[in-house]
């Protein structure tokens, strides 16, 4: 029994010398390393680039829904008809980001794994009042 151990001490330990001296000496073993490392770096890149193109698309959406809601307030007391108008176009406008926003948050969620940005809120009010 004892030396039925010792053979697959010797035999793990050699596989992993040989293994260890193909992926660091020879060209083939440095290959399927550099492309393994490769294939891992790629994944975290497109993730990367996924991420930051999904908190810039959100980032523009609460811009423009910022600018549109100031429009309003600005503009919703009025006495011009035309500004009045204006104001209502802005919270429309607003209103259709702040829908398009939460769709948006909700769809790309998985991007952020329960670890939102602090400048980035869940959702944006889609109730504009004075």
């Amino acid at each position: 029994m004892m030396k039925a151990v010792k053979v697959i001490g010797i035999i793990v330990a050699a596989v992993l010398v040989v293994t260890i001296f193909f992926f660091t000496v020879t060209p083939a073993g440095r290959t399927v390393w550099n492309n393994y490392t490769h294939s891992l770096q790629k994944a975290d890149e497109v993730s990367y680039e996924t991420r930051k193109h999904v908190e810039d698309t959100v980032r523009s959406y609460i811009a423009n829904y910022n600018a549109d809601v100031d429009i309003y307030h600005t503009y919703c007391n009025s006495k011009d008809e035309n500004k009045k108008e204006y104001a209502e176009a802005a919270r429309m406008r607003a209103i259709s980001t702040a829908n398009s926003y939460n769709e948006y948050i909700r769809k790309n969620s998985y991007v952020w794994k329960d670890n939102l940005p602090n400048d980035i809120p869940y959702s944006l009010e889609t109730e504009i009042n004075n």
